[in-house]
């Protein structure tokens, strides 16, 4: 088995575990291969490119929080292959791991007795005057929002080429059931378990009251035009790659050709883990 370390280098967690841990999967025989930055730090001899990395792995191992794994999602969907969040801190929604847990997981990777999840992805396409100007993987969520100061904007919504609202608010956040926890939670969106095949639709504080999330089949085509002239509106993917959107800009989103399998953990379920970051039943204790 070859394995892949990735990890957030702004946590000093992580080179301590990376040191220990590839050690120890050296001794099983296993071969360890280290991204570039991290490599450099903790003197590991087989230091990749980050990019490079999951074509030369059977597994990637993601230490840090869920921004992490975010970002490593969207580099490694596309090489087919699994993997496990690790978190540094608490507990993430996709980093399910604590690091107390991590070789006791580790037995169960090596010894093949562990379940994947497969996790949709959105593709997000740019249209500017009849030309695609971007194309973008995402597994939490699209967002088209204004800028700080920029006034309301008119966002014109199309379902599979049908004309469904045009929505007067501070933007509009199609998610994936991944990402329904995230951004559009924090807009009014509902929860929806992960692996569902839908695609939520939550406009930010919009005009009118009427308009309300909206979830739809992810085999639809869903097509955001941009009504308003101000050079202060954006494309945000996942919350980490920004671009800037024009008057009369199309942005199409489907489902990705690609999903991310996820290494689910063995220790709690999902709804235990949406139980504790949410910190549902608290007042009550344990039931």
């Amino acid at each position: 088995m070859r394995i892949g370390i990735i990890g957030n280098t702004k946590k000093k967690e992580t080179f301590e575990i990376t040191t220990e841990l590839s050690k120890l999967l050296e001794k099983k025989g296993i071969e360890v291969y280290v991204e570039k930055e991290l490599a450099a730090v903790i003197g590991h001899k087989s230091s990749v490119p980050r990019s490079e990395l999951p074509e030369l792995v059977d597994l990637v191992l993601v230490f840090g929080g869920d921004g992490t794994f975010l970002g490593v999602a969207r580099l490694v969907s596309k090489y087919d292959i699994p993997i496990l969040g690790v978190n540094l801190g608490g507990l993430g929604f996709l980093t399910e791991i604590t690091l107390d847990e991590l070789y006791p997981m580790m037995e169960y990777i090596l010894s093949g007795k562990y379940e994947i999840e497969k996790r949709e992805m959105l593709d997000a396409t740019i249209h500017r005057r009849n030309e695609r100007i971007g194309n973008y993987l995402v597994l939490n969520d699209v967002v088209v929002n204004k800028g700080a100061v920029a006034r309301i904007i008119d966002l014109a919504i199309y379902i599979n080429d049908s004309h469904v609202t045009t929505f007067k608010a501070d933007g509009i956040i199609l998610s994936t059931p991944t990402g329904s926890t995230a951004y559009s939670l924090s807009a009014g969106g509902p929860i929806v378990y992960p692996t569902l095949p839908l695609t939520i639709i939550t406009p930010i504080c919009p005009h009118t009251l009427t308009d309300r999330p909206l979830v739809v089949s992810n085999e639809t085509t869903i097509r955001v035009k941009v009504l308003t002239d101000t050079p202060d509106i954006y494309l945000t993917l996942d919350g980490q790659v920004g671009v800037s959107l024009n008057m009369g800009d199309v942005v199409e989103v489907r489902k990705a050709d690609t999903s991310v399998k996820l290494i689910k953990s063995p220790f709690r379920d999902y709804f235990t883990i949406l139980k504790t970051k949410l910190k549902w039943g608290e007042r009550y204790g344990a039931v």
